[in-house]
C-alpha cells in the first residue's frame, strides 16, 4: 500500500517498473482511491505482486475487474508495452517557468506603477508576473502581480536601477543569506533559475502557450510574451494555433494522464515525461483553424462570464449544464480532437465524445475505448520515432516499422517530422 504516486511518472520508473523488470507479476491492483477518513486528504494505491508467474487461465484483477494483465502504471495491459522515450525532435520547445526564489522580488500593481512613475528606466526591470493560479482563475489569464528581474546582470549593473535594487537588497538578500546553496547566497539579486534558454527561444515571439503544472484542467492558454511566468507553469516556445490544438486535444490529455504524477486528484505536468515523449503529427490547416477558433470563442466566453479556465471547464465537464454556449465549447473540442486525429492518420478511430467517468471525475472527452487506443498508437509511434532517431534515420523510409520494445508491427511513423526546435513541420498539409 502506498500513495497513488507509486504508479506515476518517475516514482513508477524507479519502483514498480523495476520490480516488474526483475520478474514480479502484478496480479491485483487498486490504482487510486481516496483515503477513507477525513484526517488525511490523499489518494492511495494497493498492489499485490509475486515472483511466481500467474497460472495459465487465471486472470488478474484491476479495480475489481478481471483483466489479462496489469502494467506497472496499475492499468489493464494494452497491446503496446514498454516506457515512452524522450524524443530529440521535442527538445528545446517546452521550458519550466522562472524560479525566482524570493517573494521580495514581487510587487503589487500599485507598487510597480509607482516605481515606473518615479523613473521610466525601471521599465527595463519590471514585468508582469503570472503563476498557475493566475492562468487558471483569471478570465484573461493575466498576471496579478509584478516582479523585478535583473536577468543575468552583474550586481554593478543592477545597482544602477537604484529603486528596484534597494527593494531586492532589503527584501530578498536576508533570506538568500541563509540559503544552503552558495550560488544563491552569492548572487542574491538574481533569480534562482533565470531560464536563459527560455528567453532565447521566445525572443522573437509575441505570444506563447503556457500550461499550469498542477491542474485538473490540463489545458494551455495562449498568452503574451513580456510576462515572467513562474516555475509553477510550463512555457511552450510557439505561438502557432495548430500547437494550441494539439496541446488541447484528447491525445495530449490522455498521454499526460498516462505519463504524469498527481497531487491529490490534480495532474502534475512534467514536460520531460509528457511533451518530450509525445510523438507529434504534421501540422494541418484544419488544426490551425480549430486552435484559432477555440482560442477566440473560449476567450469571449470567459471574459463575458468573468470565469477563469478552471470554472469554465467545470461547466464543460458537467453533464447537467445544457447551456448553448457551453455546448459550443464542447463542439469546439470535438473539432480539435477530430482535426488532430486526422493529422495522425487515425481516420478509422471512433472517438464517441460524451461525458464519461474517469479517475479525474466526470469529463467531456472521448470514449474509454478510444482513450486506450490513442495511448496504444501514441506509444507505438513513440517507439518507432525513437528507434529512427537512434539509428539516424528520422525522415527516411516510409512504411511500417518494428517497435523498439515489443517487436510487433506498429503504426507507421511517416506522419512524423523532425522539426528541430520548432513544434511542427513548416510545410503544411491541407
Amino acid at each position: 500500500m502506498a500513495t497513488n504516486t507509486v504508479a506515476q511518472g518517475d516514482t513508477r520508473q524507479v519502483g514498480l517498473d523495476q520490480i516488474c523488470e526483475d520478474g514480479f507479476s502484478i496480479f491485483a491492483a487498486i490504482k487510486s482511491r481516496k483515503w477513507p477518513t477525513q484526517g488525511a486528504n490523499l489518494e492511495f494505491s494497493v498492489v499485490w505482486a509475486s515472483r511466481r508467474p500467474p497460472v495459465i487461465g487465471v486472470r488478474s484483477v484491476s479495480e475489481g475487474a478481471k483483466v489479462p494483465l496489469i502494467t506497472p502504471s496499475l492499468d489493464p495491459a494494452s497491446r503496446s508495452v514498454g516506457r515512452p522515450e524522450r524524443l530529440v525532435a521535442n527538445s528545446g520547445i517546452a521550458f519550466a517557468g522562472f524560479k525566482i526564489d524570493g517573494i521580495g522580488f514581487t510587487l503589487s500593481d500599485e507598487e510597480a506603477q509607482s516605481l515606473l512613475a518615479q523613473d521610466a528606466r525601471n521599465a527595463d526591470v519590471l514585468f508582469p508576473f503570472a503563476n498557475g493560479a493566475d492562468l487558471n482563475s483569471r478570465p484573461d489569464s493575466s498576471a496579478s502581480r509584478w516582479v523585478i528581474n535583473f536577468f543575468d546582470w552583474s550586481e554593478d549593473r543592477a545597482r544602477t536601477y537604484a529603486d528596484c535594487y534597494e527593494i531586492v537588497r532589503q527584501k530578498v538578500k536576508p533570506a538568500r543569506d541563509r540559503n544552503n546553496r552558495e550560488l544563491y547566497r552569492r548572487n542574491w539579486w538574481l533569480y534562482a533559475e533565470a531560464r536563459p534558454g527560455l528567453l532565447k527561444a521566445i525572443a522573437k515571439l509575441q505570444h506563447v502557450l503556457v500550461i499550469t503544472v498542477v491542474s485538473k484542467v490540463v489545458l494551455p492558454v495562449r498568452v503574451p510574451t513580456g510576462v515572467i511566468y513562474s516555475h509553477a507553469t510550463i512555457v511552450f516556445a510557439t505561438d502557432d494555433y495548430a500547437d494550441l490544438a494539439l496541446l488541447s486535444s484528447s491525445p495530449h490529455y490522455w498521454w499526460a494522464i498516462s505519463n504524469s504524477s498527481t497531487m491529490r486528484t490534480d495532474l502534475r505536468y512534467a514536460s520531460s515525461d509528457v511533451f518530450e515523449t509525445l510523438p507529434r503529427p504534421r501540422v494541418t490547416a484544419r488544426m490551425r483553424k480549430a486552435g484559432a477558433k477555440l482560442d477566440e470563442e473560449r476567450r469571449m466566453f470567459m471574459l463575458g462570464r468573468q470565469l477563469g479556465l478552471t470554472k469554465t471547464y467545470n461547466l464543460v465537464h458537467d453533464p447537467d449544464v445544457l447551456d448553448t454556449e457551453v455546448a459550443r465549447l464542447r463542439a469546439l473540442h470535438v473539432e480539435i480532437d477530430e482535426a488532430v486525429c486526422t493529422a495522425y492518420g487515425w481516420d478509422d478511430l471512433a472517438l464517441d465524445h460524451g461525458h464519461y467517468d474517469t479517475r479525474q471525475g466526470v469529463r467531456w472527452t472521448v470514449s474509454p475505448i478510444a482513450q486506450i487506443e490513442m495511448l496504444d498508437r501514441l506509444l507505438e509511434l513513440n517507439h518507432a520515432q525513437y528507434a529512427k532517431e537512434q539509428e539516424g534515420l528520422l525522415g527516411g523510409k516510409h512504411g511500417k516499422v518494428r517497435s523498439a520494445v515489443s517487436g510487433r508491427t506498429q503504426y507507421s511513423a511517416d506522419t512524423l517530422f523532425d522539426s528541430g526546435n520548432t513544434l511542427f513541420d513548416p510545410r503544411e498539409d491541407s
